[in-house]
């Protein structure tokens, strides 16, 4: 398991019941997890002096109940800061476990730009949210291309890399359906030398189009793969969906990437959990890794 073990300014303090218990900042949230099928009781401090309850609804869906909680607050890692906010269905605009992958494809990217600094790296980020690795990305030294089709999340990412000193960076923000965009890059004939793609299990594009991770991941993955340039870097893909193990990852990035050589390597990813000394675990990731 790949565990995200480096947060100051994040940390799971208790789990428990279908709920964690997190520590944002300064500030105390209980949040609804499905992987939390054990009940052992609510001994760690906290579970009863929130900041802020997300409460699932048996219909689908829920509500947040707040007690003492701003409208927006900021944390950092690694010299980035990010700005959070509650918002529906349970998130604040940040997945934590993902800081594991950061330092991951962030150290390639350095690692080539140093040994080749005239060569930029440049990065394509799908279904980019709010720009934890664009900013990762950005800060290592790469150009990044973010798509996202939403305009909200875009503008989000915007002022995720002004508090992070990189407002004036080589990143590109596109508001866009990603496989429309991916489809004109090829047409096109644009290359980059790393894919991230954070694919949602399930969605909907501007003209109704439905994307269901099961039935699309494999050959959106194949059609990204062709955006690759003669030496890539890295090829990531994440996925919340339980249904796609560690190995499923695999098995699509090596059909996909069987030509380019390299490495596959995937895994869970995990949050440790202060009171237990255990890990939660948070969906999964596929890396695919070229020649530094």
């Amino acid at each position: 398991m790949w565990i995200a073990d480096k947060w100051k300014d994040y940390e799971v303090i208790d789990t428990q019941n279908g709920e964690k218990l997190e520590r944002w900042g300064r500030y105390l949230l209980i949040r609804p997890d499905p992987q939390v099928i054990w009940d052992t009781g609510k001994s760690a401090r906290g579970w009863n002096s929130p900041n802020a309850h997300y409460h699932r609804s048996a219909k689908g869906g829920g509500e947040w109940e707040f007690f003492d909680l701003p409208d927006q607050w900021s944390i950092a890692y690694g010299g980035l800061t990010f700005h959070l906010k509650p918002f529906s269905f349970k998130h604040t605009g940040l997945f934590p476990e993902q800081a594991v992958n950061w330092d991951w494809f962030g150290g390639l990217i350095r690692e080539r730009i140093r040994r080749d600094p005239s060569r930029p790296v440049k990065v394509l980020n799908l279904f980019a949210y709010t720009g934890g690795a664009t900013l990762s990305a950005a800060a290592a030294g790469a150009a990044v291309t973010h798509v996202d089709a939403s305009k909200g999340m875009v503008g989000w990412a915007k002022e995720n890399a002004a508090a992070s000193g990189l407002g004036d960076a080589p990143i590109r923000y596109l508001v866009d359906d990603c496989r429309k965009f991916v489809e004109r890059e090829i047409r096109r004939g644009n290359h980059y030398d790393a894919v991230i793609m954070d694919p949602p299990s399930y969605g909907r594009g501007p003209k109704g189009e439905i994307w269901k991770i099961e039935e699309s991941i494999f050959p959106f993955i194949r059609l990204c793969a062709s955006l690759l340039g003669d030496d890539p870097l890295f090829f990531l893909v994440n996925s919340y969906t339980t249904g796609l193990a560690p190995s499923v990852l695999t098995y699509m990035l090596s059909l996909a990437l069987k030509d380019r050589g390299g490495s596959v390597a995937s895994s869970e990813l995990g949050l440790p959990v202060t009171r237990t000394g255990l890990v939660l675990p948070c969906g999964a990731s596929g890396r695919w890794q070229g020649r530094i």
